[in-house]
């Protein structure tokens, strides 16, 4: 009998390629940046304190009434110039048809909130991996516009010196404005670059666009920000400049949160842990292993016998064994075979003999090859 050998693991196989790296050592940024399920309770107060300060900040920019006038006297010379100034034609068109210009204040009076909101609701309840970062969109693109309300004060087209527009909410009686009516002197009444109507439901369109499986629904997304260009220029409360200004700030928000998130907002996973983690899959179905956590392999006992969760065996040393006679690495690394973390060990021989802790045949044991040579046993 020849000396019986062991083979432990760490002799078997190398380390792995790529170290396993432990989340309790991730840095705070990354965990800020992992995309995680948003909590309702957190949510509803963000958003109500966020709109709170919003119109508090708004409302509280001096309104520099003559600054904002010959803002707006600049801003109408520069459309005319442009050939582009065709705010007064549609607002005395729309106004001549009473339904379709009533419609419209309604629609500028509600929809805004509304569909915003609704969108959220959306992306909460479908899409909760992307909803932090969409959000983070529309938040940053609200904190710009603050930004320009302060630093160019614009007088809307019905505010303008002369008359030449038509105040549509005062003209037919509607409830629709915070900035007309009684409801006047709640409101910044030259608070009009850039459009926040437009800069919003440009997110909520593209939102709607990108993630929607519907087509009806991404036509509908298309559909909202330029029904909303017409009624912000018909009820004479935005020059189309003023849609310019709301687009680039949004361009700023995306811009923002995808570096910050560091990929597009609607390519992150669609589904994320709980625990923030980050794991799911993004808008293509396929798992996002850049940040998933690694998990602690498990060993199992026993010899050889086929595992009902893996398609291999399992050694005698307690590793599962792939069905091409890899070894399951247990820390999770590659080590040079097609499936992660698993390595070649010998080739299987089925002689007949005493055998090594591993498998493999004692020393000075025949093998199948020295048996098929061997001698007629004697016949008698």
């Amino acid at each position: 009998m020849g000396e019986t050998t062991v083979t432990t693991l760490e002799g078997r196989h190398q380390a792995a390629a790529h170290p396993v790296e432990d989340p309790t050592g991730q840095s705070l940024l990354r965990r800020l940046r992992a995309p995680r399920r948003p909590r309702l309770w957190f949510e509803i107060l963000l958003i109500a304190v966020s709109y709170w300060t919003y119109s508090l900040i708004r409302n509280a920019v001096p309104e520099q009434k003559s600054q904002a006038l010959r803002n707006a006297d600049l801003l109408w010379d520069l459309e005319q110039r442009l050939g582009l100034a065709f705010e007064q034609s549609v607002n005395h068109a729309v106004n001549s048809v009473t339904w379709l210009v009533v419609g419209m204040n309604y629609y500028y009076a509600t929809l805004h909130f509304v569909v915003t909101l609704g969108v959220l609701v959306w992306l909460y309840r479908s899409h909760p991996g992307r909803y932090a970062a969409t959000r983070l969109v529309l938040f940053s693109t609200t904190v710009v516009a603050l930004a320009g309300y302060y630093l160019f004060p614009l007088a809307p087209p019905r505010l303008m010196n002369g008359g030449a527009f038509v105040d549509t909410v005062m003209v037919h009686e509607t409830w629709g404005s915070m900035a007309s009516g009684d409801l006047k002197n709640m409101s910044n009444q030259y608070a009009a670059m850039p459009s926040m109507h437009i800069g919003w439901s440009v997110w909520c369109g593209l939102t709607v666009f990108a993630l929607a499986t519907a087509p009806w629904a991404k036509i509908l997304g298309l559909l909202y920000p330029a029904g909303t260009l017409v009624v912000i220029v018909a009820t004479a409360n935005h020059f189309w400049l003023d849609a310019v200004g709301g687009v680039l700030c949004l361009a700023f928000g995306y811009a923002l949160a995808t570096l910050w998130y560091k990929s597009k907002p609607y390519a992150l996973p669609r589904e994320v842990p709980d625990d923030g983690s980050g794991g799911g899959r993004d808008r293509d179905g396929r798992d996002r292993g850049g940040w998933s956590r690694v998990l602690p392999s498990r060993t199992f006992p026993g010899k050889g016998s086929p595992g009902k969760r893996f398609p291999g065996g399992r050694g005698t040393d307690g590793t599962v064994t792939d069905p091409d006679g890899g070894t399951a690495d247990p820390v999770g690394g590659t080590a040079g075979h097609a499936n992660a973390g698993l390595v070649s060990p010998r080739a299987p021989d089925d002689s007949p003999g005493p055998r090594t802790t591993d498998g493999a045949p004692a020393t000075g044991a025949p093998t199948t090859g020295a048996s098929a040579h061997a001698p007629d046993a004697p016949r008698h």
